[in-house]
This record gives structure tokens, sequence and C-alpha cells, in this order.
């Protein structure tokens, strides 16, 4: 069944005070609000943004009749124009506009890796790379992983060592994510539902180096997409159910969560994981 988010009014205050929102919050505080934003607003925080890949200047314009009589691909629209077509009053449109704003460069890598698939499918199949992109687009996170063994219990699909186990990592700083898909933020405002993820994992040093590494990675990631050098396949994006995060979901708190919840599945026979991409900056 294809997920229906609250409506603005019914739609449970509590969501902003807890990951993954929270984050969004404390940045953009009137999304708490009864209103919605305008469009004008919007274009006030993406002032100055150019497409990564394009050097265009990007603005977000109503989804309207007119707009689509372009007949354009979105992701075309968003490439050879720099317009980003947004239904108003929207959830999914709103925090995929702030995902625009929040993480331009990596939006940009992939609008141009979608393309350059798109003119190639002359039959109007999806390719495998175009599937990948899309999942890493709507659903993905990126996890950044400093403990090995945090990744070798992901391969196994060991969730209670994971999250139970070695729980302390998810607040030391051995283990955290990036949420970047809107679908997967949208998913975020019910707040009993179980989510999970698709996952693009970046290996850092296990000794933590002065400095957040977090802009420096972002951009070599997206600098990676854009060469065609990751997200090629869905198969390469690891599943993580963010319920199990600790403080994402009320459930977690007891122990035997991790072995009833139905968003913990076990490994499937012959299933393998890639390993982690090392990123140093380039």
């Amino acid at each position: 069944m294809r997920y229906q988010a609250p409506a603005r009014e019914a739609t449970d205050s509590a969501v902003w005070q807890r990951p993954p929102l929270d984050a969004i919050a404390a940045d953009y505080p009137w999304i708490v609000a009864s209103t919605w934003p305008q469009l004008d607003a919007l274009n006030a925080l993406l002032a100055g943004r150019r497409h990564a890949r394009t050097g265009l200047a990007l603005r977000f314009v109503a989804q309207t009749p007119a707009l689509l009589r372009d007949g354009l691909h979105y992701e075309q629209r968003s490439y050879e124009t720099g317009i980003i077509s947004t239904r108003p009053d929207n959830w999914h449109d709103l925090l995929n506009a702030l995902i625009w704003i929040r993480y331009t460069s990596l939006k940009s890598a992939i609008n141009a890796r979608y393309v350059a698939e798109l003119r190639q499918r002359m039959d109007k199949e999806r390719s495998r790379a175009q599937m990948a992109i899309t999942h890493f687009d709507e659903g993905g996170v990126i996890v950044l992983v400093r403990d090995p063994a945090l990744v070798a219990h992901w391969d196994r699909h060991d969730w209670h060592a994971l999250f139970w186990t070695m729980r302390a990592a998810w607040s030391d700083g051995r283990i955290r994510v990036i949420v970047f898909g809107h679908a997967t933020l949208e998913h975020a405002l019910t707040p009993q539902q179980l989510i999970t993820a698709k996952c693009v994992v970046v290996q850092l040093p296990e000794v933590a180096a002065d400095g957040d590494p977090e802009s420096c990675m972002l951009d070599v990631l997206a600098q990676r997409i854009a060469r065609g050098e990751c997200l090629n396949d869905p198969q390469e994006l690891r599943p993580l159910p963010l319920s199990g995060i600790p403080g994402w979901h009320d459930g977690n708190e007891h122990e035997a969560f991790y072995r009833t919840a139905d968003c913990f599945r076990p490994l499937r026979a012959g299933r393998t994981y890639p390993r982690p991409v090392a990123i140093q900056a380039e």
C-alpha cells in the first residue's frame, strides 16, 4: 500500500523532537508551523545555489499543468533548465526541496547521472543504475562508520549485535547516519512506522581527525556518483532498519524489539554487500 503522509494539521508535533526530523526542525523551525511555506520562501533559502554539474541557477517552481506541458521528465527539467518542479502544500515535495537546499552538490550529481542514463535508454526501460539512483534519492541514507566490527555485524544481519550489544556506538561517533532520502523523512512523519533505508556506507578512519569530515566526504561522494563509480545497481545499497537506532523508535528501548519487529529480516541466502566506500579528500 502506498504511504500516505498525515495532513499538516494532523501531524504529531512530537516528530520534530526526535530523529531524523529533529535536525530539519532545528535548521528550519518554521516547518512545525500550522501553515505551509510558500515557494518564494523556499527560493530565498535556495538563493545563489547553482546546479553543481550544469552551473544553472536553481529555483523551485509550482508543478502545474502549464509547467508539465513542456513534456520534460522531472529530472530533465531540473538538469536542462534549473527548474525543480514542486507541488505546493505537499510533504514529499517540501522535504525534497529542503534536501536540495541542504545537499545541493549531491542532489546535482544524482540528477546528472539520472539524465545521462535516461538519454541512453531509448527503449524507455529503467536501467539498473536508474533504479539505484532512485532508491537512494527517495530512501537513501549515508552511513559513516569508524569501527569495522559494526560492518561485520551488519554483513550478517546480526541486528541484535549492531543495535543492542554495540548500542553505545550510535552515540559515541563510531557510526552515524545522514538521511538524504526525502521519502524517508516523509515516512518519519508517522512515528510508530518501521522504516528501513537504502544505504551508501562510508568507512572513516577509526580515530577521528580534527574537524568534521562530512562536508569533504559529501563532495567526494558526489564526484564519484557523477563519474559512475557508485550507484550502478540497487544491490549496492545496504538495507538498514532505521527504527533500530537508539532514540528513533520507542520500541527499541527493549531488547526483544530486535528479535520480533518485522523490519529486522534475516540475511537472504547468497546475498552479500560491497565493502564500504573509503573516501579521502580528492
